[in-house]
């Protein structure tokens, strides 16, 4: 008689539990007294009072879900006045909602990477741009992290249509691309640019515009962005920014979008809200990278490796996965929540805490994010 056909994955937690890699979920309460530097809202807009009264407003409204995909009846006029807005924010000429970064990142890549294509990629990606890849029916080639001359040597083995896939600020250490000559790349081949904006919008840029924005690559004709409305905007869901010519596109041939229930319209109204409040402030954004620099430069000055800030993400190395994830659990038992990225979450396998910083933390609440972070070192 044989075993379990389940075996296998037995074997895989043993491993995982000697590696020291085990994940377990953490349900958080709705009012918790950790103070918070693990979770993405950079704005600190998902509990600003006019985004959860957007939410409750546009459930009440729409209902509680989509009721179905996009292209049946999950297109409500929410929907349409988010896309409008965010592609003018962004500087993009339109936009496509969906139900998440990841399902965006999927329908991008699978849907500019037809038979035939190459698609080129940093070896830094995120795992939905690295899913994207895979999903595709191009041809992937996979480069050195943030290297336009190596960009430019893959692009020159290939004739046909080309896409250059990357993100804008890397999600592990948080280093920006170098978009500009990434760009230059692209145009010397006529490739296309494609890149995920998920840590820059709201973050950097003009107000928060982003990354594209920032260099002057926004609306371009070759340059296609995505962005995720579950950071900075403080809400759920995903979005796809390029020509007019390529949404249509997308919406035709993208199976995240044209098979996947459409966004919550309670998502979208958060969203749409949180968009209108960076609008109006946008020292949001100045004070985000303010307050990761400042974390840099504390950390480091106390004998940490941290790697310097491009947007709102702090990157502190661990000796090894087991001593991140002791740090770890020893800040949260000292009341402050970082994050903890160990392999194969992270492409070089370096172990490191992953702190986020947040534009409503107060000096004081810096101060003391500081102090536990070292006494927990040590």
């Amino acid at each position: 008689m044989s075993g379990s056909p389940f075996e296998w994955i037995d074997e895989q937690a043993r491993a995982r539990r000697r590696a020291g890699l085990v994940r377990t979920l953490r349900p958080r309460p709705a009012d918790s007294t950790l103070l918070d530097l693990a979770g993405n809202d950079y704005l600190g807009l998902a509990r600003h009072p006019e985004v959860t009264e957007a939410a409750a407003s546009a459930a009440r409204a729409w209902g509680a879900g989509a009721t179905g995909s996009r292209l049946v009846s999950g297109s409500t006029e929410l929907h349409a006045e988010l896309e409008r807005e965010l592609a003018e924010f962004c500087g993009f000429e339109s936009a496509l909602v969906f139900s998440s970064g990841y399902a965006a990142n999927l329908a991008a890549v699978t849907a500019l990477a037809p038979h035939g294509s190459l698609v080129v990629s940093d070896a830094g990606n995120h795992a939905s741009l690295i899913d994207g890849c895979r999903l595709a029916r191009g041809t992937t080639q996979v480069v050195a992290h943030a290297d336009p001359d190596a960009v430019r040597k893959a692009l020159g083995t290939h004739a046909g249509p080309a896409v250059v896939v990357s993100d804008t600020v890397f999600s592990v250490d948080g280093d920006a691309a170098p978009l500009t000559g990434l760009a230059a790349a692209c145009r010397e081949s006529g490739a296309a640019l494609l890149v995920d904006d998920a840590h820059g919008l709201g973050v950097l840029g003009d107000g928060g515009r982003g990354a594209p924005h920032a260099v002057g690559l926004s609306g371009a004709p070759d340059v296609v962005t995505t962005v995720t409305l579950s950071k900075s905007l403080g809400s759920q869901g995903g979005a796809v920014l390029g020509p007019a010519h390529v949404i249509d596109h997308l919406v035709n041939a993208a199976r995240t979008f044209i098979f996947d229930t459409g966004l919550a319209p309670a998502a979208a109204g958060a969203a749409l809200a949180a968009l209108r409040v960076l609008r109006r402030e946008p020292e949001r954004a100045t004070r985000a990278r303010a307050v990761a620099t400042t974390l840099h430069e504390r950390l480091t000055a106390e004998g940490l490796e941290a790697v310097r800030p491009d947007a709102a993400v702090v990157s502190v190395r661990a000796p090894s996965a087991e001593r991140a994830v002791r740090w770890a659990a020893d800040c949260r038992e000292a009341g402050l929540a970082v994050g903890c990225f160990r392999p194969p979450s992270v492409p070089d396998g370096i172990s490191r805490l992953r702190l986020t910083a947040r534009a409503d933390l107060t000096d004081g609440q810096l101060d003391r994010a500081v102090r536990l972070i070292i006494e927990a070192r040590r």
